[in-house]
């Protein structure tokens, strides 16, 4: 991929993201669309995330952000966006 055809994003999920499988769910939906980066849970009870890769892919991935995995209930979304940086390899939960 070109500088130009790639889309990072550092976003904010807040509402009951933690303890209904949100990082792990994230995860999974963010490697299915071949992406890169992380998601971990914050103390203040939202989700952060960083996630880069084709701009189709990130705008799907955050529009699942929306929703979240079954059990889930997002109140709000914050997304700043980012130059890339291309320094993950893959897409990994943080703790």
């Amino acid at each position: 991929m070109t500088g130009e055809s790639i889309r990072r994003v550092h976003a904010f999920i807040s509402g009951r993201v933690q303890g209904v499988f949100y990082r792990s769910s994230t995860r999974s939906e963010a490697m299915r669309m071949g992406l890169t980066g992380w998601v971990r849970n914050l103390p203040d009870g939202r989700v952060e995330l960083v996630a880069e890769g084709s701009p189709d892919a990130v705008s799907r991935l955050l529009q699942w952000c929306h929703r979240g995995p079954v059990y889930s209930k997002v109140d709000r979304v914050e997304i700043q966006e980012e130059r890339p940086r291309k320094e993950f390899d893959d897409f990994s939960v943080r703790y």
